[in-house]
């Protein structure tokens, strides 16, 4: 295989991604095509440097930008087992629980909001099931999953660290802007959008 082929980390979203020449929302440059498959080559903030199949490289929103699964184990090896989804379903069903029983207490009076508050800090619990399709969020390691019913397999995983602690300690770390990148409260400045 050629060690210099172009070898995608990412896509753009499906609706397409605007792109800067630098990472300085005043440098807009042309607007990429809906799942375009991209290279990821340095973040700054939430800006990232991407690298296109032409060799063309421009700025993005790095926050938008959806992650490959990683390549499968290389051939020879013995074959991986595929993830079994219900330890993952039972983690996230006994969360929701844990949430449901203080949101009960929060409407009963038995806590306050602050404790409401402080007792769900750092809890993200994410699950969409449509017929046999399932995605689900993995907040040990800060990724969504994707299953069909036989497999389960990492669909976007984000490029935080993970803490080393379980999701019910507090808040993963939010990564701040770049020194040279736009300020938060930029009007052109990238947006936070929602987890699916």
């Amino acid at each position: 295989m050629d060690e210099f082929a172009f070898r995608p980390t990412h896509v753009a979203p499906p609706d397409g991604m605007a792109s800067w020449a630098a990472p300085d929302p005043t440098q807009p440059t042309a607007r990429l095509d809906a799942l375009l498959p991209l290279r990821l080559l340095d973040r700054r903030g939430d800006w990232a440097r991407i690298l296109c199949s032409n060799g063309w490289t421009a700025w993005v929103d790095g926050r938008l930008l959806v992650a490959l699964p990683q390549p499968p184990p290389a051939a020879g090896g013995p074959p991986a087992r595929t993830a079994d989804p219900r330890p993952a379903l039972a983690d996230a069903g006994g969360a929701l629980d844990r949430y449901r029983a203080l949101l009960e207490d929060l409407a009963t009076g038995a806590l306050d909001l602050e404790t409401f508050r402080e007792r769900t800090r750092g809890l993200r619990i994410g699950l969409v099931v449509d017929g046999g399709a399932l995605w689900l969020f993995d907040p040990l390691h800060d990724r969504w999953c994707y299953g069909d019913g036989l497999q389960l397999q990492t669909y976007a995983a984000t490029d935080r660290p993970v803490p080393p602690t379980s999701p019910w300690s507090g808040p993963p770390p939010v990564p701040g802007p770049a020194a040279n990148g736009p300020s938060a409260h930029s009007p052109s400045a990238p947006t936070r959008t929602g987890e699916p």
